[in-house]
């Protein structure tokens, strides 16, 4: 379960959200391997990370955790596989130099590389019943905000959520614009995104004027 930065919190969750008063480019940064989360096929599934590359050669791998807490993913017990298995975690921990959200964890069973190569890109996902209720409005799931309508405070829909992406400073909402052309990137904060409406499947944001406009020409000192 995540909480939306800008509420009062009773417990962690993922860290160093960004600031209302913050710096923030609506783009979306160009690093290939740090892809948004993709959404379960199943609702009544909560998907909480995805597999990466084999770590090391005794069955460790990469894992793109989903959830408020990125450790918190192996506390969970039995998860269902993308592929049809049941997989249980037995250890985490922060990959070194990674985003928050990227782990490196043993899987249960997988005790070699090709055993953890056979992980690659397989999602693991858990009952909803499991996870409970949120306690409060600014309590949720991500994957309960994709496909939510975005609209503007004068109730105009601008875009619709397509993804939830972390890069290592806070939640991120990925907008597909409502008049078609490439998504723009919006901090999920309390300052952008005023009103969670989850039950009326819409937020009501306030995005910069810019918002999907198309990035500028590069300025003549930038080295790339």
């Amino acid at each position: 379960m995540a909480r939306r930065p800008g509420s009062s919190s009773r417990g962690p969750a993922r860290p160093d959200r960004l600031a209302p008063q913050a710096v923030t480019s609506a783009r979306r940064p160009q690093t290939p391997d740090k892809s948004p989360k993709p959404a379960s096929p199943d609702p009544s599934l909560v998907l909480l990370g995805e597999f990466g590359r084999p770590h090391g050669l005794h069955g460790e791998v990469r894992l793109k955790s989903f959830t408020g807490e990125p450790l918190a993913i192996a506390g969970y017990g039995p998860l269902h596989a993308s592929d049809g298995r049941t997989l249980e975690l037995e250890d985490a921990r922060p990959a070194p130099g990674g985003s928050p959200d990227l782990l490196i964890v043993r899987v249960k069973g997988v005790d070699n590389r090709s055993g953890a190569e056979a992980l690659n890109r397989i999602t693991l996902a858990i009952a909803r019943e499991r996870l409970g209720q949120a306690e409060d409005e600014d309590e949720f799931f991500l994957t309960d905000l994709i496909g939510l309508a975005v609209e503007d405070e004068a109730g105009t829909v601008i875009g619709t959520i397509v993804a939830v992406p972390n890069y290592g400073g806070g939640d991120l909402l990925e907008i597909r614009p409502a008049a078609g052309g490439p998504t723009a990137l919006l901090p999920f904060t309390k300052a952008f995104v005023p009103t969670l409406d989850l039950a009326g499947g819409k937020v009501v944001a306030n995005p910069p004027e810019d918002l999907f406009a198309p990035p500028g020409p590069k300025p003549a000192d930038d080295p790339g």
